[in-house]
């Protein structure tokens, strides 16, 4: 598996730039509860917006959380990259975003975007547009998903430039 975030060969919790800037992007965005929640739509999530095997009552360490981020970081970046032409061709600004972006909806959802079509056809900036219309959950815009998406497209934008 190719990876910006993780340096190939590397032992356990050696991450890039990208990685880095990647983990604190997402981490920021997501927020750190240590303890199983129910999301704005009711999706049972801990740590920094993991769902996957989250059961009611479910307590974490700070250590725990990072550690699933990582994971969930690199998982969510191998699907990003099978739908991206290019992804190493991305400034890392972009491509970061991207993974944030891909880590909020789901690869599925980050994969048949718009965003990924524009940047597949070499409008960069043009997809850092494309961040403003992920801001519905349950059906309702919610506020903090429009701040999210206006941090991700300004991040997008700064690589764009």
């Amino acid at each position: 598996m190719n990876s910006r975030l993780k340096k190939a060969g590397a032992g356990v919790g050696v991450v890039t730039a990208a990685g880095l800037l990647a983990i604190q992007v997402v981490g920021g965005l997501e927020g750190l509860r240590l303890y199983a929640y129910r999301d704005v739509i009711g999706v049972l999530t801990a740590c920094y917006g993991e769902t996957k095997g989250i059961k009611p009552g479910m307590r974490f360490s700070k250590a725990t959380c990072d550690n699933m981020l990582i994971d969930s970081l690199v998982e969510h970046e191998a699907g990003m990259r099978r739908c991206l032409r290019d992804p190493d061709s991305l400034p890392t600004e972009v491509y970061v975003a991207n993974l944030s972006l891909a880590y909020n909806i789901g690869v599925g959802g980050f994969c048949k975007s718009t965003l990924v079509r524009r940047q597949n056809a070499g409008d960069i900036r043009g997809s850092c547009d494309e961040f403003r219309k992920f801001v519905y959950a349950g059906g309702k815009v919610v506020k903090g998903l429009q701040n999210r998406r206006e941090t991700e497209r300004n991040l997008c934008l700064k690589g764009a430039a």
